[in-house]
């Protein structure tokens, strides 16, 4: 379910629903009774707090409907539970996926949740193996789970994030079979891809993803699309977007409006020419 936001500077997302699944998406809803595109992602995505994110800007730019298929917090399994929103991908011209986090994937070391991939709901044995002096009942969200087994112990959490890698590959080409043939991975972030994933913090881009787990995908993917704010992007914050005064710390680490502007841009003549 959707979560709607209220109180002072809230935005109204037009919740909507499409085909048989159970998701709540972005609105309004986009007519798919002919050619379409689809945009799969996270909360970017999704454009949480801004009025135009980029799958309303590049529908104007291609002048074709463009479904944003975006949910808050969500990452591949998001979409693998959910049969009915892959087939309306499938359906698709073409599917644009931002890319997310290795993080917030069920793996061999714990589970999520569902539909808000970022909530870290159990160990597996094999976490509590590898860590057996953690204590996980405290912990609630993917990131700070990783915060605290990073510090714990770093040779160890080596092991983990080679294992969640992995595990995000796996995920990532079972998703991507199930989308159209054109198919555009978009990597939305304050850095470009890096050759190592050492840092935990969000801005720098989906965690524990690297150029080289990219590259990977190429052969399933038609083009990878690097979309990095500018400078005057990201120094616009959230002066433009719709935050409740209780949420504005969490917007700045989301994209603003100048940089969904920057992202359509990128996208676009890609997209054209798929088209």
């Amino acid at each position: 379910m959707m979560p709607v936001q209220a109180g002072a500077g809230a935005l109204d997302y037009f919740p909507c629903r499409y085909g048989a699944s159970r998701a709540l998406f972005r609105g309004p809803e986009r007519d798919l009774s002919g050619a379409y595109i689809v945009a799969l992602g996270g909360s970017p995505t999704f454009g949480k707090y801004v009025a135009r994110p980029y799958p309303v800007l590049l529908e104007r730019a291609v002048g074709q409907p463009v479904a944003n298929l975006g949910g808050l917090n969500a990452g591949p399994d998001f979409y693998l539970s959910d049969p009915a929103a892959l087939r309306v991908a499938s359906r698709a011209q073409v599917a644009i996926l931002q890319v997310t986090g290795a993080d917030g994937l069920s793996n061999p070391f714990y589970t999520v949740h569902a539909r808000r991939n970022d909530r870290f709901l159990a160990a597996t044995p094999a976490l509590r193996a590898l860590y057996p002096e953690v204590d996980f009942a405290e912990i609630h969200f993917t990131r700070h789970l990783l915060s605290v087994l990073a510090r714990t112990d770093a040779a160890r959490f080596d092991q983990l994030r080679a294992g969640l890698q992995a595990n995000w590959l796996c995920r990532m080409r079972q998703l991507m079979a199930h989308l159209p043939i054109r198919r555009v991975l978009l990597w939305l972030a304050n850095a470009p891809p890096p050759q190592r994933s050492e840092d935990l913090d969000p801005g720098l881009g989906p965690l524990l993803v690297t150029a080289d787990m990219l590259a990977a995908l190429c052969p399933v993917s038609t083009a990878l699309v690097v979309a990095v704010p500018s400078p005057f992007a990201r120094a616009e914050g959230p002066a433009r977007m719709h935050v409740p005064l209780t949420e504005v710390e969490q917007a700045r680490h989301l994209p603003g409006s100048a940089a969904h502007h920057e992202v359509a841009a990128l996208l676009g003549p890609v997209i054209a020419r798929m088209l």
